[in-house]
């Protein structure tokens, strides 16, 4: 299995929280992770490409390869901060 995902990664729930927010009242993914996000992906909008299961950290998978497509889920912690992470395709 393949799967396609992006992802805004901060340091706190709250700043998660806060994102999620305006994510839930239309606002545009890629803008807030270039704006936002600490991981190196932000310059492209938070697109981590296409990886299969195991390339992430565990929780990361979890919501990846298990939870509905094309919805923000998150705050998810890893031992990199708080991410909202959207799967753009599983194959």
């Amino acid at each position: 299995m393949r799967a396609s995902a992006c992802h805004i990664l901060v340091k706190t729930k709250e700043q998660a929280e806060k994102l999620k927010a305006q994510l839930d009242k239309g606002g545009n993914f890629q803008q807030l992770a270039k704006k936002h996000s600490l991981c190196p992906s932000a310059k492209k909008g938070g697109d981590l490409g296409e990886f299969g299961p195991g390339q992430m950290v565990k929780a990361f998978d979890n919501v990846v390869f298990k939870k509905p497509i094309l919805k923000v889920h998150g705050p998810v912690k890893t031992k990199f901060g708080f991410h909202l992470i959207k799967t753009l395709y599983r194959s």
